[in-house]
């Protein structure tokens, strides 16, 4: 198969879909590459390490594009790319698609084959395409939070770590998944007091017994919800239901009920946001102030990390795309169940449920089994 790594786009973004040990693997296994020059340097990868691992340097994106069975990205497509897409070309990235209904409609109307890395799920419900991101995501979060508090920025000027004599922050995190363990985790190495939410009462009491003395799990309802939000100095949302919009549970009312200058970073926001007032922003414009509450909303928080963020994701990305490029997608996805679930879209069929109810496209979808028969 021919893959295809092009340069990513998206404002401050410096991941790249493949690192030169992939792209090793890929060719060991017959496979051609091609790299559109430059597109490693963000994340510390030099065209010539690629060269040596096998690959073939072309000059732009459209020639990868044009050329490739199979394209690895990080991000989803940007409008500026929709052109490019080829019909029945495989597509293996993060799309995020119930967050867009344009980028969901661009992909269905030119046919391509939607891989998502993020509804990738095993039987136990990890999704381990998502949760090195999630992970990168998670940490970071707190570091952007104890930024934007500093009163210099907007903030309540409130320092995480308190000093003797004074309190620390009140750090509450929503969602127990992977983002918010670790935000939790650490938030409490800050020494802040760190509450997690979340209504699973099985993650509570794993989260009560891993986590440290600082951190306290408590479940989630409208009212608990509110008195945590009026608390607050820092607010994490981490949110996820996979393929599906992230519920809207801090409303506008909740989030006037909150001290000024407390900072909300919404996690969620590559599926929504968790919060009615949430809209994503970028590495460039990072917050803005909504109700007298700094939102930060960046779509693609590990992009600033890229290095970390670009080696963690292929660790975990290259087994399935080995399995697509070896055995093509419809046979890999029909032998493993796993890689199935992250069938999105297949030849302008939609084959994912929790896109189609966002966007209303109910009798157009199908479930991912059914269009491989």
């Amino acid at each position: 198969m021919l893959i295809g790594c092009p340069k990513e786009i998206k404002n401050n973004e410096y991941r790249v879909g493949l690192i030169p040990a992939a792209v090793k693997m890929y060719t060991q296994n017959g496979h051609k590459v091609l790299i559109e020059k430059g597109a490693g340097l963000g994340s510390g990868i030099q065209d010539q390490e690629y060269i040596e691992a096998g690959a073939t340097l072309v000059d732009t994106a459209r020639e990868v594009w044009e050329k490739s069975e199979m394209i690895v990205k990080v991000k989803e497509p940007l409008p500026q790319e929709y052109d490019l897409m080829q019909e029945n070309q495989i597509v293996y990235t993060y799309f995020h698609f119930a967050a867009d209904e344009n980028l969901t409609r661009a992909c269905l109307e030119k046919k391509i084959i939607a891989v998502a890395y993020e509804t990738v799920q095993e039987e136990n419900g990890n999704l381990p395409l998502l949760k090195p991101m999630s992970e990168v995501a998670g940490r970071m979060a707190p570091l952007m939070a104890a930024f934007y508090l500093a009163r210099s920025q907007g903030g309540r000027g409130v320092l995480p770590t308190g000093v003797p004599g004074v309190l620390p922050a009140n750090v509450v995190v929503i969602g127990g998944g992977t983002v918010g363990s670790n935000a939790a985790r650490i938030a409490a190495g800050f020494g802040a007091k760190v509450t997690i939410l979340d209504i699973n009462a099985n993650t509570l009491e794993h989260l009560g017994n891993i986590m440290p003395a600082n951190v306290f799990t408590c479940y989630s309802d409208h009212l608990t919800l509110q008195k945590c939000l009026e608390e607050a100095d820092i607010v994490i949302g981490a949110v996820l239901i996979p393929g599906a919009k992230a519920p809207k549970l801090v409303t506008r009312e909740l989030l006037r009920k909150m001290k000024p200058g407390a900072v909300f970073v919404d996690v969620a926001i590559d599926q929504g946001g968790c919060a009615e007032t949430s809209r994503a922003t970028t590495h460039s414009d990072p917050i803005y102030v909504e109700e007298d509450i700094i939102h930060y909303c960046v779509a693609n928080m590990p992009g600033a990390y890229a290095r970390t963020s670009t080696f963690a994701l292929n660790n975990v990305t290259i087994k399935y795309g080995l399995k697509i490029a070896n055995l093509g997608v419809e046979k890999a996805c029909k032998e493993d169940k796993v890689l199935l679930k992250g069938l999105n879209m297949y030849k302008g069929v939609l084959t994912c449920p929790p896109v189609s109810q966002a966007f209303g496209l109910e009798k157009e979808c199908k479930l991912p089994e059914e269009v491989l028969n």
